[in-house]
C-alpha cells in the first residue's frame, strides 16, 4: 500500500489543522494505521492510532483532548484532526500503517508516506 500525507501547514498558536493521508494499491481497512511526528532535533514518536475496524484508538499523552484521529474506510483514507495546536507540535507528521495482526499500537509499522510539515507560530 502506498500513503500520501496532506495538509501541513503554518498555523497560529492555538488554531487547527487536518491532515489527510490517502491510500493506495492496498486497502486501507487491511491495517491499522497511525501518524507519527517528528520534531527537530528529536527522535520520531506516534503520535495517534486507529484499529483497522475503527473500533480503538490511541494518543500520545501530550495531544489527548486535542488531536483526533479518524478513517474512512469507504475513501481509503485516514485523517488527523488537530486543535488547540502547541509550538511543541511543530513537526513533520507521517501515516504510516501496519498489517492487522501486528501489536497494537504500536506495530510494527512497515508502510510509511512521505511526511507533512506542520509549524505552529506565533
Amino acid at each position: 500500500v502506498q500513503l500520501q500525507a496532506s495538509g501541513g501547514g503554518l498555523v497560529q498558536i492555538g488554531g487547527s489543522l487536518r491532515l489527510s493521508c490517502a491510500a493506495s494499491g492496498g486497502i486501507l481497512s487491511s491495517y491499522n494505521v497511525g501518524w507519527f511526528r517528528q520534531a527537530p532535533g528529536k527522535e520520531r514518536e506516534l503520535a495517534a492510532a486507529i484499529y483497522w475496524s475503527g473500533s480503538r484508538t490511541a494518543y500520545e499523552d501530550s495531544v489527548k483532548g486535542r488531536f483526533t484521529i479518524s478513517r474512512d474506510n469507504a475513501k481509503n483514507t485516514l485523517y488527523l484532526e488537530m486543535n488547540s495546536l502547541k509550538p511543541e507540535d511543530t513537526a513533520v507528521y507521517y501515516c504510516a500503517a501496519a498489517l492487522r495482526g501486528s501489536a497494537w499500537p504500536r506495530g510494527p509499522y512497515d508502510y510509511w508516506g512521505q511526511g507533512t510539515l506542520v509549524t505552529v507560530s506565533s
